[in-house]
Formats: structure tokens, C-alpha cells, sequence
């Protein structure tokens, strides 16, 4: 039986400074990152201690120092939100990871509250630059000087299913979701063939099939075996193949077909063969065909296209979900991802407002048509860009939300909510609280622990490695009968 899919996402923002001959990323984003401000100013570290980027799934420790920075540092690149999110440096980016949820609707929320959340802190650095420099943040997966930064996916998984199943059949269903995940692009990179469009942002960086890399050879499957969760029972499927999308509706679907294969992965509901003999060779030719009518080779079988390569994972889901019982959102899932595999068989265009590679090809090509430019114009290339931007008053996505020209899966009221409440059905909810209530007893902070300083005491860890358990229903007594750090520990502990 599969284990519920707790899921999360880790979006990496591409950041400048306008007209700041010395822009530095990093202490740019230091200073986005420290100028969003809670109600409370408390110093809490990030909990490096609770992180192994270098163990691998396919069972070894890969060579290798862990970088654990000092507690200056730590504190000044890290912050833990009272929504139960992480919002941090991440080398020479801004990145805001998400708290964990138990549905897609709940991760679209919570994404979008990460993208205010990012707004809100660009302000507040904006007032303190210099007098006619402007910070830009992007939603986006490349800076088009050969560097892509990543948009991550995180899913629950049974540790007992073969990692080896899981690369088999995740390799021909990543190389093809890119028809309905894409962000759209402008051109290509990283010495791929020319195009003039293309889906995705990411494909043109995947070099290679399984490894433990995300910034050099990139792989389709990321193989960090880091659960963040009880070692002996779960894994965290670290997924780095996709974009960063700004439609709702892609985000809701992109997660929700994603959770459902690798439920179907866990209950051995995979049946038919579709690995592709090149998968690494597909990704890339795909995300180059806008028409979804190109054919990849199946390593034993005909060639196929990338839409009827998803309409086989789609038959095998609704095989899957027809003797069980399922949520109204799964319900909604399969009803979303087969009106989009039927519109993007007949014509992609039809889909101008629910995917995100459609909306901004539609978008620029209404441009080029009204001012006669070309996909080498710089206005093109702007426009692609703008597309991602996250002020609300300059984002073209942003400009087509307010204008209704786009389909929602959320809404605003839900999403400002999001912003300060954390999800109230996992171990999130605990963290946040714990944040709100106590914010200067915390001393550290991890996916799967929290740690208090009381007084002369020794720190106090508090391990959490059920992501179900610490939701509202298991906690909000004990919290209300605790009215400080010190008591909820000895209440915990009794």
C-alpha cells in the first residue's frame, strides 16, 4: 500500500540589480532574505547537523565534505518562517522550500505564498539600495549565460520500493510530462540545437540519466537519499527535472500526476514497458517541439510521441484508481491531465490558459503578429523573461491572472493566508507554531527536529520524523497547554 504523499517544493529565484556595476548575488540575496521580517526577530539556526547531501540512494556515501557554515553565517542565510517554510541562500540564489502538505491544491497555495513572500522581502531590500539601482527577482530556470538554477520537487515514499523501479519508470515519465509542466523558452542553451521554442527551461541542462549531481551533468533522476523523515520506513524523492511554473493550474498538475505515478510505482501498478531507449536524447528533442507531435524510440517498441507516451501513464492511473477509493482531488487530477493530453493531441494552442508553456507562446506570438518582430527580437527575449517576473504591477503571468485570461486552482485570500498559517495536517504545523509562540526559547531548526534553549539547560531536540504526525488534530491541545518552550518539552516528555 502506498504511503500518503507528503510533498513539498524548493523554488531557487534568479535574482539582479539593475544599473549596480558591482552586483555581488550573494550579498544581494543576504540582504533580500534578511529584509523579510516576521513579528518576531529571533536569531534560530538551520540545523545542519540533521543533513547528508552526500548519501546516495542506490545504497553508498558518496566522497565528499558537507559544507556546515558558521553560526554567523548560518543565521544570516537562513530563515524559518512561522508558516513552516525555509527561506534561505542556497549558493548564489534566494530559495524559498515550501512546508510540507498532503494534497497538490495545498502546494499551489503554499508555492504562491513563497512568491509573495519573496515580493514582499524585494521591497524592503529595494529601500535600501542605492538611489537609481532596482532589484529584479525571477520565477525562472536560467539566466541565459549558460546558468540554470533549479525548481525541486519533493514526494514521500515507501523506502521498501526498489529504487531501481522507480528510475525504470520515472525515467519515461519525466522525459514526456515536460508537454504539460514546461515553463516555455526562448531559444536554447548549454550547446543545444537552435530552436526558436521550446517547452521547458530545464531539458537543455539534462546531460545524464541516474546520479547524485543537481549543478554539473544534471541527471533526470537525483538519487540525495535525504529523507528528512524516519530513515527506516520512508525516502524523499528529490525531483529536479522540472521548471519553475507561474500558472496554478500546471503546478496543481505537475505535482498531482507526479504523486499519483509514484503511488502506482509503490503498489506495483506499472504495467506495460514504455523506457525509452534514449531518455536523455528525449528530453531535450521534446522540449524542442512545440507541435507535441515529434516521436521518440521506445527501447522495445514502435516510436511514439510524448503525448501518447503520457496517455499510457494516464490508462494505467485510471486502471490504478478504478478499484480504489480516491480523494476528491486525485478525482480531479485525472480529469485535468486527460482534457490536457486530449488538447494537446489535437492542437497545444487550445490550452492558452491553463499551461504555462502555451500561455507565454501564445502571449509573445500575439505580440510578434501586432509588431512584426521575430523570436530573435530582443523584445521577444524580454517578454520571456517578464513573463516570470514576480511583481505583481510588471509580471506579464501577473498581468494575464488580473485579467482573468488564466485558470486558478487558488485564491488570493487563501494564498495571504498561507503567507503567516502553515498547513494544518502535517508536522509543519507544529514547527510554525513552535516559531510563533516561542520564537526565542527555538535554538535550531530541521525538516525533521526542532531544538530549544531553556534557560542553562542543555538543548532540548525535539525529534519530528512522522511528516503526519505535529499536524493541528495531534498538537493543538498540547500546544494550548503550554506557555512556554520549557513546558511543552516536559509536557511532551510525560
Amino acid at each position: 500500500m502506498a504511503v500518503p504523499k507528503v510533498m513539498g517544493t524548493e523554488i531557487e529565484y534568479g535574482i539582479t540589480v539593475r544599473n549596480d556595476r558591482d552586483f555581488d548575488p550573494i550579498s544581494s540575496c543576504v540582504l533580500l532574505v534578511n529584509a523579510y521580517r516576521e513579528d518576531h526577530d529571533a536569531k534560530i539556526l538551520w540545523d545542519y547537523d540533521q543533513e547528508n547531501p552526500l548519501a546516495d540512494a542506490r545504497g553508498f556515501q558518496v566522497e565528499g565534505e558537507k559544507y556546515t557554515p558558521n553560526q554567523q553565517e548560518n543565521i544570516a542565510r537562513n530563515k524559518t518562517l512561522i508558516n513552516g517554510a525555509r527561506y534561505y541562500v542556497d549558493h548564489a540564489h534566494p530559495e524559498y522550500s515550501c512546508p510540507e502538505v498532503t494534497n497538490v491544491r495545498d502546494l499551489v497555495v503554499h508555492e504562491k505564498a513563497g512568491e509573495r513572500i519573496v515580493e514582499i522581502s524585494r521591497r524592503e531590500a529595494q529601500a535600501l539600495l542605492p538611489k537609481g539601482t532596482q532589484m529584479l527577482i525571477y520565477k525562472n530556470n536560467s539566466d541565459r549565460k549558460g546558468n540554470s538554477y533549479g525548481s525541486h520537487e519533493n514526494y514521500l515514499m515507501d523506502r521498501r520500493t526498489s529504487f531501481k523501479q522507480i528510475v525504470e519508470h520515472l525515467l519515461p515519465f519525466f522525459a514526456t510530462r515536460q508537454v504539460y509542466t514546461g515553463a516555455g523558452k526562448v531559444g536554447s542553451e548549454n550547446r543545444s540545437q537552435p530552436c526558436d521554442y521550446q517547452l521547458a527551461q530545464r531539458s537543455d541542462f539534462f546531460e545524464t540519466e541516474v546520479a547524485l549531481d543537481t549543478m554539473v551533468k544534471r541527471p533526470i533522476i537525483n538519487t540525495r537519499d535525504e529523507p528528512h523523515a524516519d530513515r527506516e520506513k520512508y525516502r524523499r524523492l528529490h525531483v529536479i527535472v522540472g521548471d519553475a511554473n507561474m500558472s496554478e493550474y500546471t503546478i496543481y498538475l505537475r505535482n498531482g500526476a507526479t504523486a499519483l505515478v509514484l503511488a502506482m510505482i509503490e503498489d506495483g501498478a506499472i504495467t506495460r514497458d514504455v523506457s525509452l531507449r534514449d531518455p536523455v536524447r528525449a528530453i531535450r528533442e521534446i522540449s524542442h517541439d512545440p507541435s507535441c507531435k515529434l516521436e521518440v524510440q521506445l527501447d522495445r517498441g514502435p516510436k511514439v510521441t510524448a503525448v501518447q507516451l503520457q496517455r499510457e501513464f494516464l490508462e494505467m492511473a485510471l486502471a490504478y484508481t478504478s478499484s480504489r477509493e480516491i480523494d476528491p482531488i486525485t478525482k480531479d487530477v485525472l480529469v485535468k491531465w486527460q482534457y490536457v493530453l486530449e488538447r494537446l493531441e489535437r492542437d497545444p494552442m487550445e490550452l492558452s490558459r491553463e499551461i504555462d508553456w502555451v500561455i507565454k507562446k501564445a502571449l509573445i506570438e500575439n505580440f510578434m503578429d501586432r509588431k512584426g518582430a521575430d523570436w530573435g527580437s530582443p523584445q521577444v527575449e524580454m517578454m520571456d523573461l517578464q513573463y516570470h517576473d514576480i511583481r505583481p504591477d510588471k509580471g506579464l503571468y501577473y498581468l494575464l491572472e488580473r485579467k482573468g485570461q488564466v485558470e486558478r486552482t487558488a485564491d488570493d485570500d487563501e494564498i495571504t493566508a498561507a503567507i503567516q498559517k502553515p498547513p494544518e495536517d502535517t508536522r509543519a504545523y507544529f514547527r510554525g507554531e513552535c516559531l510563533r509562540r516561542f520564537p526565542d526559547q527555538v535554538f535550531g531548526v530541521n525538516w525533521d527536529s526542532i531544538s530549544f534553549g531553556i534557560g542553562d539547560e542543555p538543548i532540548k531536540r525535539i525529534l519530528m520524523a512522522e511528516p503526519l504526525k505535529g499536524s493541528k488534530e495531534h498538537v493543538e491541545d498540547l500546544l494550548s497547554s503550554s506557555t512556554s518552550a520549557a513546558e511543552l518539552v516536559k509536557n511532551l516528555r510525560a
